[in-house]
């Protein structure tokens, strides 16, 4: 008998068995023991993360202490409050409070809609300009170096948050994605991704400009991301994310 055959006979024999009470019986037992080994799988992934994003996180937190401070009281001596509060969208369409250092005038948001046509971000979605009136001088030097992201690992250690993820988007962003760009809240926000250290073809120490990757590709690339991901890969964008901090792209 061929091997064509062996095969017919059997698929043929499983059709039949399904037919029975026993077969039924087999049949849910198998489904149901696939189903509970994806979960096993699901659940194991989920906790290796948090158990890195916790440990990554209370590591940078003792590291960034000192420059935290300084920072901050860099920020205090301009005026206003040290750190700026947002709400952003996580998993799953949640809102949380995502937390940074103060870069701009205390009046940023609302100064924001007079600004919105000198976007220079293709479709309007994500919002980009050149020297933004509204960035104090202390302000350009942190973003230059990603230095304001840093409040963000508290973000991380409270869970709303993880060191690798899509970057969490505002609402009045979220409110204009089609459905295809709402791929990105299928995964937990993180402080760095793929685009943010512009790694866009792929190649293991390839480290490019962020700033000329519009919100197609920034999708296209967060995507990539979530069907991708892994422990390893994680590592690996951690890893290159501090000499794209240092390139200040």
């Amino acid at each position: 008998m061929n091997e064509t055959s062996t095969d017919s006979h059997r698929r043929t024999r499983q059709i039949l068995l399904t037919g029975t009470r026993f077969g039924r019986l087999r049949l849910r037992f198998t489904l149901g023991l696939r189903r509970a080994s994806w979960a096993v799988l699901q659940h194991g992934a989920r906790l290796s993360k948090r158990i890195f994003d916790l440990s990554v996180a209370s590591v940078a937190l003792v590291l960034a202490a000192p420059a935290m401070v300084a920072i901050a009281l860099l920020i205090k001596r301009d005026g206003g409050p040290v750190f700026f509060r947002q709400t952003r969208v996580g998993l799953g369409g949640r809102h949380f409070a995502m937390w940074k250092f103060r870069s701009m005038c205390v009046e940023a948001e609302a100064r924001l809609a007079a600004l919105l046509d000198q976007n220079q971000k293709a479709g309007g979605i994500t919002f980009k300009m050149d020297n933004d009136p509204r960035i104090t001088p202390i302000g350009r030097l942190i973003r230059r170096t990603s230095l304001d992201e840093l409040p963000q690992i508290f973000n991380v250690l409270r869970g709303e948050m993880s060191i690798v993820g899509p970057r969490p988007p505002v609402p009045r962003e979220v409110a204009l994605y089609a459905l295809p760009d709402r791929r990105r809240l299928l995964a937990t926000p993180g402080i760095t991704c793929l685009w943010q250290i512009g790694e866009r073809e792929g190649r293991r120490f390839e480290v490019g400009n962020r700033n000329i990757i519009d919100f197609p590709e920034q999708v296209q690339l967060d995507v990539r991301y979530i069907e991708e991901q892994s422990l390893i890969r994680d590592i690996w964008i951690m890893l290159k994310t501090p000499p794209a901090m240092l390139l200040g792209r």
